[in-house]
Parts: C-alpha cells; sequence; structure tokens
C-alpha cells in the first residue's frame, strides 16, 4: 500500500539523519474507502494523486505551525505492507480525515518510494496559504482563496537519492 507522509524541509532533514519517518504513530494519507467516494473514480492514479494532494494539504498545516520552516510543503511516498496503514473510524464522517491514516510503527526511510516538495517559485505563494489557514478554518472566502492558491503548485519529483540536496 502507497501511503504519503507530510512533512517540512526541517522534518525530512532530521528524517534524513535519523534514517526514518517517526516517531510513531505517523499521520499519513493513502487511497481509503472513504477517499474513493469523496474523489469518484476507479483510476487508481487520480485516487493516489488525490491522496497526494490531501497529504500536501497537511504539510500546509505543519508549516503554518512552525513559522521558522521554508515554504514549501513536502510529502514522503512510502510503500508499506497492507494493514500497517488503519483508517480512524471515529473520523469517517469528518471530511478533514478523507483519505487519512495512521501507522503504527516508524518507518524506515529507505522504504520510500519518491519525496514530492514545492518549486522554489512556490514558496511566495505557500508562506501566503500558510499565514491565511487560521482564517480560512473560520469561514473567511478571501483566505480560502488564498489557501487555495498553494494547491496551484504542482509538488516536484525527487528520489530517495536526492534527500541530502533538498535537505
Amino acid at each position: 500500500m502507497r501511503v504519503y507522509v507530510p512533512l517540512t524541509l526541517p522534518g525530512l532533514a532530521e528524517a534524513h539523519k535519523t534514517g526514518q519517518l517517526g516517531p510513531a504513530p505517523l499521520d499519513a494519507y493513502a487511497v481509503t474507502p472513504a477517499l474513493r467516494e469523496w474523489y469518484l473514480s476507479d483510476d487508481v492514479e487520480e485516487l493516489e494523486y488525490a491522496a497526494l494532494g490531501r497529504a500536501a494539504a497537511a504539510s500546509l498545516r505543519l508549516l503554518a505551525a512552525d513559522p521558522a520552516a521554508a515554504r514549501r510543503r513536502v510529502v514522503v511516498a512510502i510503500d508499506v505492507p497492507d494493514g500497517a496503514a488503519v483508517a480512524d473510524p471515529d473520523r469517517g464522517l469528518d471530511q478533514a480525515a478523507i483519505g487519512e491514516v495512521r501507522l503504527a510503527a516508524a518507518v524506515p526511510l529507505a522504504k520510500a518510494a519518491a519525496v514530492h516538495v514545492d518549486s522554489g517559485d512556490a514558496e511566495a505563494d505557500v508562506a501566503a496559504a500558510a499565514a491565511a489557514l487560521g482564517a480560512a478554518d473560520q469561514g473567511d472566502d478571501d483566505a480560502q482563496v488564498t489557501v487555495d492558491g498553494a494547491e496551484d503548485h504542482e509538488l516536484m519529483w525527487f528520489g530517495i537519492q536526492e534527500i541530502p540536496n533538498l535537505v
């Protein structure tokens, strides 16, 4: 099963230093039954892209909580055994939890399939989105437009061997 772990660049640097994503429990995103229903597609690639997008949104929340982090969203794609990632049944109806899963154990960074990171030209929009997130959560439509502006930027793909150059 492919899962997408939201991080920041400092979080990626820590994972690189320790050799693992953790500590457990670790929040991630994956193609879950709720995501399939929400996205209304049977195309696996489209569903995985939607899960990646959910993880990118979670990365934005991590950036909002860490003003010192570079304003670039980071998502690590990892393949884990089926059953290692579990959705919380109590959050099944929560719109914010669509696609969210939890890993009960830390995952070796060597298991990563790829790293997805914003390019440098996305930083201004990502910074504005992180700053507007609180207001958007309170229902401010203008702030939501700013937050949505970060989604206009595609995350770039990097192999795990490129992590030292990213951090």
